[in-house]
């Protein structure tokens, strides 16, 4: 296993061992009747709940460490197995109990992960101009806009809750296309003049708020299904045809099948977005 996939693998563990932590600090808090500013502050000291969200900053450091060597379409979709991670933890610590289709999802999740270990290779990030990252930036400040006029729609339906997820996850897929085009990473002056870096850190933020958004308004799984499958599809789809992933030679049908497979148990883990609190 080479370190960039070892750092797609760690990544989803920390993402799906933090929904958990966030979930006990969560039922740790006082109930909130309703809106409550102070809910906040309440979480931000219980340690769970911190630790949570250091374990989310880091699986997204990883997560952006595997892209500089890993095709968008494998540490996108290994992230997203985080779910499988969380399904299980919430069983072990929670005392949640998984359906049969939800066990026959863990299955799918470990082979298509399997699977796509055995058709990874290392690859170089992408080189992409400096007109090219500037487009990316531009899409991502064209969203905020779409956002802004998303967040005024408050009816709670199940389209309502889809468009935010599809959003959260575009966002989150371009943070990591920006990831894997960053040209300069090692010169902290180039990086901080670099657009992508513009792009990822606007995207992460955008992507953040929808999600919470979605999850406010509606479903859990519906939140959760959209957001899988635009954060693994619409990158996977850029990667391919305009940066040039590719899996390991020969092994074509091998990386398409354990794509396929990890994001169809991923996406029956959706309820697992937001551990139960």
């Amino acid at each position: 296993m080479t370190w960039g996939l070892a750092g797609a693998f760690a990544a989803a563990f920390a993402y799906g061992i933090a929904t958990v932590m966030q979930a006990i600090g969560a039922r740790r808090a006082e109930r909130a009747t309703g809106p409550d500013a102070r809910l906040l502050l309440r979480l931000m000291s219980s340690t769970p709940y911190v630790i949570g969200l250091l374990l989310d900053g880091v699986g997204f450091a990883l997560s952006l460490a595997a892209l500089r060597s890993q095709p968008l379409f494998t540490v996108q979709a290994i992230v997203a197995s985080s779910l499988a991670v969380t399904a299980i933890l919430t069983v072990i610590v929670l005392g949640a109990r998984l359906t049969r289709l939800e066990w026959g999802a863990l299955a799918l999740v470990t082979a298509g992960l399997t699977l796509l270990g055995l058709s990874a290779s290392d690859q170089p990030p992408a080189h992409v101009s400096l007109g090219g990252r500037f487009a990316l930036f531009g899409v991502v400040i064209a969203s905020a806009l779409v956002v802004a006029v998303a967040a005024r729609a408050r009816d709670g339906s199940s389209s309502d809750v889809w468009a935010l997820g599809c959003l959260a996850g575009l966002m989150y897929g371009a943070g990591g296309i920006g990831a894997r085009v960053l040209a300069h990473p090692r010169s902290i002056d180039r990086l901080l003049l670099d657009p992508a870096l513009w792009a990822m850190l606007v995207a992460g933020v955008l992507g953040l708020m929808l999600y919470a958004m979605a999850l406010q308004r509606g479903s859990v799984t519906v939140a959760t299904a959209a957001v899988v499958v635009t954060e693994t599809l619409v990158p996977a789809a850029i990667g391919i045809t305009l940066l040039g992933d590719r899996p390991a030679h020969g092994r074509t049908g091998l990386a398409a099948a354990g794509f396929a497979v990890t994001v169809t148990g991923s996406l029956l883990l959706a309820r697992h977005g937001e551990a139960p609190t």
